[in-house]
């Protein structure tokens, strides 16, 4: 495919100055707001590469990274040009925009009576007899390579543009894109129909061009996918597409722009110092969908910003992307970086971590590879689907055939560092949820009911464990209604105990039911 060619008629076309393209993805040109695929055909990552060569980026492409590398050149045809290029998750991307005038650089203003650096754009021969600069064709920029907005991975349907832009707008935690029906904005923990009815043939045409190629064979085979999509203004997804009855659906959970922080969470300190451990395991757990991800990030955050440690992240797929800062972090992805969480956590521990971090703890070979690391030097953190941090520790120990248990015990005797249960309420006003979270730190005591198999004792040492740093998801529910920040009922909903709750703030206890009249 001569991409060249196919960008050289896309920027005469009189309606865009833009052109973008992703390897594996069609090229497109940006028209309004949005970008407009103009070939049928997907190119490789050698096209693009050869795109940007012939573009003058030779010297380059070799280097291309997360961050974003531009550079200016000319072409006879379509006069002077900024070429932004970048490769991301694995991934080149580019972007071509025509620029109105040819800008040149300045000597610079701290060396007085230095002579002017070459020009940042060598301009091609205006004739055949005309002599060509001597300057290279193209050069980086004088300031350091810097991350902009680069053109979408993938085409983006108008439509679903819309609906990604009205679910930011809103504040949603989730949007769900459904054939036949409206599509639902979960707020506040409510899924709330907004709009005209999506039919099956649009919902496809909205989301199948953003399917990754490597996961197309396995919609079709599976009947869904998951995968992480991120759009140049709305932001980051985590996506699952799935097939059902009356068509498509579309599941998007929306990724916040920024890290969230511990405290912007509304989660205890306690949490943030449990990361002073340099070997373990630390555990965070609760139902689907109650923010365990964003607790995981604001966790690798603390790191991130408080230490010089090398975090080796694996998530199915990445969500938050984390910026550079004191710490070095690689975040892999499974099924685009590697195979299986598994094997990720296999090849870390030849890769000096210092914290590896599990985006979930899913099957029992990733269980046995994240208790290996945490008895071996490391500081294990993880996610896992579990209602309380007493059945955490069950799960992770049921995982595990019979003969393999007592191992796995004395591994989380005395390795076990923290688990944090969480859930989302719904505050009073109903407009947002309030986290109400269970600490359950590692102590001596915890590590002896784990070691002789009496979690079933665990309750009753999270009641009298308030000195031990404990914190039971009771306790946490009455301290938000004592707050106002939840109502009681709210709060009964997600208790372990509704009734003893109900003491503990209003000091009665419920009454029976009244009589069923005959």
């Amino acid at each position: 495919m001569n991409l060249l060619e196919v960008m050289t008629r896309g920027l005469m076309r009189g309606d865009s100055n833009d052109f973008a393209v992703v390897a594996g993805r069609a090229p497109c040109v940006k028209i309004g707001a949005g970008y407009k695929p103009i070939s049928d055909q997907f190119p490789s990552e050698a096209d693009v590469l050869e795109m940007l060569a012939a573009l003058g980026g030779f010297s380059y492409i070799d280097k291309l990274g997360m961050e974003a590398t531009v550079w200016r050149t000319t072409e006879d045809s379509l006069g002077p040009l900024q070429i932004t290029a970048a490769r991301r998750e694995g991934v080149v991307q580019a972007r071509v925009v025509r620029q109105p005038h040819v800008l040149s650089d300045v000597a610079p203003a701290d060396r007085p009576g230095s002579p002017p650096r070459a020009p940042a754009v060598a301009r091609r021969a205006a004739s055949a007899n005309e002599t060509p600069p001597a300057t290279p064709v193209a050069k980086r920029t004088s300031s350091p390579p810097r991350r902009i907005d680069l053109a979408p991975r993938v085409y983006f349907h108008p439509d679903f543009e819309s609906l990604l832009a009205e679910a930011r707008n809103k504040g949603a935690s989730d949007l769900h894109i459904v054939a036949t029906r409206p599509p639902l904005y979960r707020l506040a923990g409510e899924l709330v129909p907004l709009g005209a009815v999506v039919e099956p043939q649009q919902l496809e045409a909205m989301v199948l061009g953003n399917v990754p190629p490597r996961l197309v064979s396995e919609l079709e085979k599976d009947g869904s996918c998951d995968f992480a999509l991120e759009h140049f203004a709305h932001g980051r997804f985590r996506v699952n597409v799935s097939r059902q009855r009356t068509g498509l659906k579309a599941s998007l959970r929306l990724i916040g722009a920024e890290v969230p922080t511990l405290a912007s969470l509304g989660l205890p300190d306690a949490i943030g110092k449990a990361t002073d451990y340099h070997q373990g395991l630390i555990v965070v757990t609760g139902p689907t969908g109650h923010g365990k991800t964003s607790t995981l990030a604001a966790i690798v955050d603390v790191l991130n910003s408080e230490t010089t440690h090398h975090i080796i992240t694996v998530e199915d797929p990445v969500e938050y992307v984390h910026p550079r800062k004191k710490a070095l972090i690689s975040q892999r992805e499974v099924g685009t970086n590697t195979r299986s969480f598994a094997a990720a956590l296999k090849a870390s521990l030849r890769e000096d971590p210092d914290v590896i971090v599990v985006g979930e703890l899913r099957d029992t070979e990733t269980v046995r590879m994240a208790l290996a690391a945490s008895e071996t030097g490391h500081l294990v953190i993880a996610t896992m689907n579990t209602p309380s941090a007493a059945k955490t520790i069950d799960r992770l120990i049921d995982l595990f055939p019979p003969g393999d248990q007592p191992q796995v015990r004395m591994g989380l005797a005395g390795g076990l560092r923290l688990v944090v249960s969480q859930r989302l309420v719904k505050s009073v006003d109903g407009t947002k949820v309030v986290v109400a979270t269970e600490l359950l730190p590692g102590n001596i005591a915890l590590w002896n009911l784990i070691r002789d198999s009496k979690t079933y004792q665990i309750p009753s040492l999270q009641q009298r464990g308030k000195s031990m740093g404990i914190i039971r998801l009771d306790d946490s529910l009455g301290d938000l209604v004592r707050a106002g920040k939840i109502t009681l009922d709210e709060a009964r909903v997600h208790a372990e105990a509704p009734d003893e709750l109900t003491f503990a703030v209003t000091g009665k206890r419920p009454g029976p039911p009244p009589p069923k009249a005959p």
